[in-house]
């Protein structure tokens, strides 16, 4: 990115730690600049006080963590998915978090872009999880022509009234704030604190309890806009596989491997993970006996899937790993063939 940014007018700055690298991506977006920061778990902790604040103040901005195990320093240079409750919950307080996960080199472009149009839509902090194993790949990727995807672009709304009747909160219940870009006219505040349509602080309650449902009808609302999943070979499935991530890509290859041994089994890929797609992930799970769960942590989203399809724990096989190993093709075979 260093290298690559300048290129195309935009801007590489290396910050002196991760509280530095968050506080300067959210006063580049509230300038009206696309700006991100990008880490590990262990820096999304340190960055977790800022990301509440670009929560609260409605302040876009793309987070990608490149996932390692943990807890604490763990295995820094191994890959996980152990922050994925992280990326639903990632400081304290009341929101709702949206977090895309790539499956493919390619889509480490298009969900980042994605993810950009996400986060000007819905004025919000949106995470894009990777892990060591992604994160280090060397391979060929398909993107998109740049006409299409400059013509898909997202900017966030931009208020053109009268400066003295501006009041950037004052919003519909299921609509982002629209915060006009600073010194470009209008004046506005921005705070961690409860507040008002004028963005300084309240105690009221009625404004503390709008303001909040707000910050969850925003994005429940529009789930359609933000859920993405795949389907690979479930149309004749005997057997459900449900993993995210690097971890897609080795079920994948144990799928096509097992058919040709005469074993039909089919992938469920969830994109999204926040908001999860919960209507979907019940719907394959009831066409389904036999379904496997395969994570590189202890089972993190599987408990995502059991609250969204009503089933038991004890009703689904799972294939979890949280010693920075990858999860190879001929585990998932060698579990599959367990379960038929």
């Amino acid at each position: 990115m260093s290298r690559l940014l300048p290129k195309v007018g935009g801007v590489f700055i290396q910050m002196e730690d991760e509280i530095a690298g968050i506080s300067v991506a959210l006063g580049a977006s509230m300038s009206g600049t696309k700006a991100m920061t990008n880490t590990s778990g262990p820096g999304i902790s340190l960055k977790a006080e800022q990301i509440g604040l670009a929560f609260m103040g409605e302040v876009p901005l793309v987070i990608t963590n490149v996932m390692r195990g943990g807890p604490s320093t763990g295995l820094p240079t191994r890959p996980a998915q152990q922050d994925i409750l992280q990326a639903q919950a990632p400081t304290h307080g009341d929101y709702q978090s949206i977090a895309l996960c790539p499956g493919s080199l390619d889509e480490c472009y298009t969900e980042t872009v994605r993810a950009f149009n996400l986060a000007e839509r819905f004025m919000t902090p949106v995470f894009v999880l990777l892990d060591e194993t992604l994160g280090h790949m060397v391979g060929k990727a398909v993107l998109p022509p740049k006409d299409e995807v400059e013509k898909n672009i997202v900017n966030r709304r931009v208020y053109e009234g009268d400066p003295a009747t501006y009041e950037p909160y004052n919003v519909p219940a299921d609509e982002p704030a629209i915060l006009n870009p600073f010194f470009k006219g209008y004046r506005y505040h921005i705070t961690g604190l409860h507040h008002g349509p004028t963005g300084f602080p309240t105690e009221d309650a009625k404004l503390s309890q709008e303001l909040i449902d707000r910050l969850f009808n925003k994005i429940l609302a529009h789930k359609d806009e933000i859920e993405s999943y795949e389907e690979y070979m479930l149309d004749d499935a005997d057997i459900l596989v449900i993993a995210y991530g690097s971890v897609s890509l080795a079920a994948k290859e144990a799928i096509r491997q097992l058919r040709a041994e005469g074993i039909k089994a089919g992938l469920f890929r969830p994109i999204t993970l926040w908001p999860s797609p919960e209507e979907k992930i019940d719907e394959v799970c009831k066409k389904f006996d036999k379904v496997l769960v395969a994570e590189m942590n202890k089972g993190q989203y599987f408990k995502e899937i059991q609250r969204a399809s009503g089933r038991k724990a004890e009703t689904f096989d799972t294939l979890f790993k949280a010693n920075g190993r990858p999860i190879s093709p001929a585990e998932f075979k060698a579990k599959i063939k367990e379960m038929v």
